[in-house]
């Protein structure tokens, strides 16, 4: 209700919440037109957000995670950024830590040689010069970012089998193999409540980044770089499991495997790794650096 730009729907997906959510939306009284559509069961992230997405009709979708408070001139910044003759096929927010709103969360999606993807400036002061500058990225956070239906009409929603964690990698990859770009919108700022709902570095976050990066590679990774990708991903799940006791990443790349099949028969035709000037080196100082997340 504080955002400067009025022109909008809001469609609430309730999926599945039992913690007072149903009461308080019915409670509430916006002054714009609010759709609610309540599931039985929780169908996932990708699948929630594919329901809204549908219910709609506006050439334009954001994404909002309910854990994020966006400042007033959040959705007018990445409306800003848009422009019919250059094929932008999304934008993405500055998200910031809610305790710390001077800290960047996530200022887009990175990712590099290896497949492996991070928080664009994680951790950097929201006032460096970087974090201020309007450019093309990657890819946008789904958890504060804009769409436009043109470009989801053409290359598909978010795959549903994912059901949450690295959905929004898997769009952003599919959409440079098909040509769109992605802007960041600095002035588009977000606070974030890290994984308030599924909770961070839970085991079932950890099973789901690992079985979703098997698919998610096996979708869009030319065959000639799974050498390196394997190669750095046998290094991330060995460092979680002997030196961190962690089996929930070996657990999900083990589900990943065996069900790989429907990811391989979703790949395009002549997959190729077009992630042009966005993409960066695969060394190994940088992998032991961000394999943690994920």
């Amino acid at each position: 209700m504080a955002q400067t730009y009025r022109d909008f729907e809001v469609i609430v997906i309730d999926n599945a919440s039992d913690d007072g959510t149903r009461e308080w939306l019915a409670e509430q009284t916006p002054s714009f037109l609010w759709r609610v559509i309540r599931n039985e069961q929780n169908v996932g992230f990708a699948a929630a957000v594919n329901q809204g997405i549908r219910a709609s009709s506006t050439p334009f979708v954001t994404l909002l995670n309910d854990d994020t408070e966006p400042e007033p001139q959040w959705l007018a910044s990445m409306l800003g950024f848009l422009d019919s003759q250059s094929k932008i096929g999304a934008v993405a927010s500055l998200m910031l830590y809610a305790s710390q709103p001077d800290v960047v969360q996530s200022a887009g999606i990175a990712i590099d040689r290896a497949a492996i993807a991070w928080d664009r400036l994680a951790g950097r002061d929201a006032t460096d010069a970087e974090c201020k500058q309007p450019c093309e990225i990657f890819g946008a956070s789904g958890g504060a970012a804009l769409y436009v239906r043109k470009m989801l009409d053409e290359i598909g929603l978010f795959d549903e089998r994912f059901f949450a964690y690295l959905e929004d990698v898997d769009l952003a990859w599919r959409a440079q193999l098909a040509g769109w770009r992605c802007m960041y919108a600095p002035t588009a700022r977000v606070l974030h409540h890290t994984s308030a709902t599924s909770g961070e570095g839970s085991p079932f976050k950890r099973y789901l980044l690992g079985r979703n990066k098997v698919w998610m590679v096996l979708k869009n990774a030319r065959w000639r770089d799974l050498p390196l990708i394997l190669f750095y991903d046998i290094l991330a799940v060995g460092f979680r499991f002997f030196a961190q006791r962690d089996i929930h990443a070996l657990r999900g790349r083990v589900a990943g495997w065996l069900g790989a099949l429907p990811a391989l028969r979703a790949r395009r035709a002549g997959g190729q790794f077009a992630i042009r000037q966005m993409a960066q080196s695969a060394g190994l100082g940088a992998v032991l650096r961000r394999f943690y997340r994920r």
